[in-house]
Parts: C-alpha cells; sequence; structure tokens
C-alpha cells in the first residue's frame, strides 16, 4: 500500500508509540530540547488517544511555524520563583506551555504533599493543549486538581458580538479507588471548543449551526466562516461568565495576556504570552486516602447507576468516555485522514525527519 493515499479525507489508523516517536523527532529537529520534547510529544499523544484530536498532534504544524517565525522559542528553560510555602509562579520565558505547565503542576504536587495545597500561576506562556493532561498528572500522584488557562480572543461577552474572551477551558479532577474510574472534567465554556471548527475546516466537514456565528451575526455550519465570526458560550451568560474568570485567575492574575490581547496559536506574528493557574490539592486533608476513594467510588456508582431517561442506553461519569476511547485507540491505532497525515510529514520533510507511514498499525 502507498505511503501516502490519494484521498485526502481517508482515515487510517497510526500506531500510538510511533505516532509519539516521529512528534518529538519533529520537536527535537526543530531546536526542542529532548526532555520537553519528550513532555509534549507525551501531552499531544494523551489527547489523540482520549479522542480530543483537536488538541492533539495535529497542532505541531501551528507551533512549528510560531518557532520558525520566532514567536515561541523552543529553548526556552522554564524559572520558578517561591511566593510563600503553599504558592509559586512559574515564568515560562515565551517556551511551550506543555513544559512550563508541567513544571508548574509538579511544583504544585510537591507543596500539597507537604502543605495540603499548592498553587501556581504560570505567566508568558503558549499553548498547553488539553487541559485533561495536567489533571492525569495530579491523579498519578493521587492528587485532586484545578488547571485554568486562558486563551486568545474567540467568544464574546453576553450581549456583545466581538471576539474578547477566550473559549478557555476549565479543568478538575479527583482520584477514585484501584480499578475505578477518577473523576476528570475538561470544559470549555463555548457550546464547542473552537479547535473542533478548526478540525472541521481541515477535514472539509461542516459544523452544528449553534456552534458559531459568522463576521455578520448569523449562524453559520462554515467553520471557515465561524472562525471569522465568533464562537458561542454554553448556556448563554453562564458560559460567558465562565470565560472571563478564566481570564481573571489566568491571565490578570499571573501577569500574563488579559482581555483580548492574547495571540490566537496559529497566529505566528507575536508571542501569545498567555497565563495559566494551577493548584493541586491533597485529599486526604480531612479522612484517609482509603475513605476519600471510597466516597469517590461510591459517587461514582450512583451516577453511573442512577435512572436512566428515555433513550439512554448508559450514564458516564465526567471524563468516563474518553478513557473508554483510550482504550480502544491503544489497541486500535488513532485514526487520521490522510490530508492530516500529509501536513504533518511536510514539516518532517523540511527537518529531514523519516516521514509517518500508513499504516502502521499491524
Amino acid at each position: 500500500m502507498s505511503d501516502q493515499p490519494n484521498e485526502p479525507h481517508q482515515t487510517h489508523n497510526i500506531n500510538p508509540p510511533a505516532l509519539q516517536t516521529f512528534i518529538k523527532q519533529i520537536l527535537i529537529a526543530n531546536n526542542t530540547p529532548p526532555p520537553h520534547a519528550e513532555i509534549i510529544s507525551k501531552c499531544l499523544l494523551s489527547a489523540d488517544l482520549r479522542g480530543v484530536d483537536t488538541h492533539g498532534s495535529n497542532r505541531i504544524p501551528s507551533y512549528i511555524e510560531r518557532i520558525r517565525q520566532k514567536a515561541l522559542d523552543p529553548t526556552a528553560t522554564p524559572t520558578i520563583q517561591q511566593i510563600t510555602p503553599a504558592a509559586a509562579q512559574v515564568d515560562a520565558h515565551n517556551g511551550f506551555g506543555f513544559v512550563a505547565a508541567h513544571e508548574g503542576m509538579k511544583l504544585a504536587i510537591s507543596m500539597a504533599q507537604t502543605f495540603g495545597i499548592g498553587m501556581v500561576s504560570v505567566k508568558h506562556s503558549n499553548h498547553f493543549g488539553m487541559s485533561a493532561w495536567l489533571v492525569q498528572q495530579a491523579l498519578d500522584a493521587d492528587m485532586m486538581s484545578l488547571v485554568f488557562t486562558n486563551s486568545s480572543p474567540a467568544l464574546p461577552v453576553w450581549g456583545g458580538r466581538e471576539k474578547l474572551m477566550g473559549v478557555s477551558p476549565i479543568a478538575c479532577g479527583a482520584p477514585a479507588g484501584q480499578g475505578n474510574r477518577p473523576f476528570i472534567l475538561d470544559m470549555a465554556p463555548s457550546v464547542a471548543a473552537r479547535g473542533k471548527v478548526y478540525k472541521a475546516l481541515r477535514r472539509g466537514e461542516r459544523i452544528p449551526t449553534d456552534w458559531a456565528l459568522d463576521k455578520d451575526g448569523a449562524r453559520t455550519d462554515d467553520p471557515a466562516e465561524a472562525l471569522g465570526g465568533v464562537m458561542l458560550p454554553m448556556g448563554g451568560p453562564k458560559g460567558s461568565a465562565l470565560a472571563v474568570m478564566m481570564d481573571v485567575f489566568s491571565g490578570v492574575l499571573s501577569g500574563s495576556a488579559f482581555a483580548g490581547h492574547v495571540t490566537n496559536p496559529y497566529d505566528p506574528s507575536r508571542p501569545a504570552d498567555v497565563g495559566h493557574f494551577l493548584v493541586a490539592v491533597k485529599p486526604d486533608l480531612f479522612m484517609t486516602i482509603e475513605e476519600f476513594k471510597g466516597r469517590m467510588d461510591y459517587l461514582y456508582r450512583r451516577v453511573v447507576g442512577s435512572e436512566r431517561m428515555d433513550g439512554v442506553d448508559r450514564i458516564y461519569f465526567p471524563g468516563e468516555i474518553e478513557m473508554i476511547t483510550e482504550e480502544k485507540r491503544l489497541a486500535e491505532g488513532i485514526p487520521f485522514t490522510t490530508a492530516e497525515i500529509e501536513s504533518l510529514n511536510r514539516e518532517a520533510d523540511l527537518v529531514k525527519v523519516e516521514r509517518l507511514k500508513v499504516p502502521t498499525l499491524e
């Protein structure tokens, strides 16, 4: 079979370890230190595995273009300023958001292990992909977490029509007992994440008409028109208020850009200046860890076992669908369209990295 099938929207399942190695090699070839490339590629792969294709490896071309245009410094190493025993700030120095956020959560976890809670503000950062990987980093340390970030303008405030607030995700999590599903919430304050519109544009698909407005304020199913207009907040003023909250905790508090001044990750003209806010909480502050996890397991059983409305076959715990998708994709591979693979391979060709072959899953 040819490495480059002709149908641009035909899908092919890619072997997960091969994909991570491929992404890591592209990053290293673009002057990213190998330890940083390991973190970034792992985070992107995590999004692909969980079915969050909008925040996975397909982001690589936009990140690399920002490097080429010197809007992002791949060599930057985050620095830490300890503010109080339980609060610190990380300066990303315009490096990859994945690296700064990873260091920030690691620091928050360390402080929480001693003081019960750890808070980290990250400034002068960039896009860090899917928030759930940071929640998982905390879960791996048996920690609860809050993960906030701001982002480039895409959403009007309630009653407005101009892009002002970012479609900035709010995420949090809590561990469960062995063999049970943890709680992982990762959601945007809009009806749909803007990355889903980029994905539809990339794949030549239409979008639901309740996702966005075009530049004239009319509903549209054309992703190109949607990207020229505004995303719609979920729940009306409630989604709008959540977007403002993300800007307060991530942008205003950190000293990074806010109020519509964060640069779009697809715009390579200038630094993004994104801010993040990360919190780790020790779950056995008020009871033993066994009791806490037992209570989480009981909550899980109550949620998924509750009476279902008509037409519903199964109730899922927050984050459970993504975990099921991850199990499936680990076994079967990650679906990419021919056009997406070709886009990644163009980056490989530019830096003389071996191309991603399809199919690679045996």
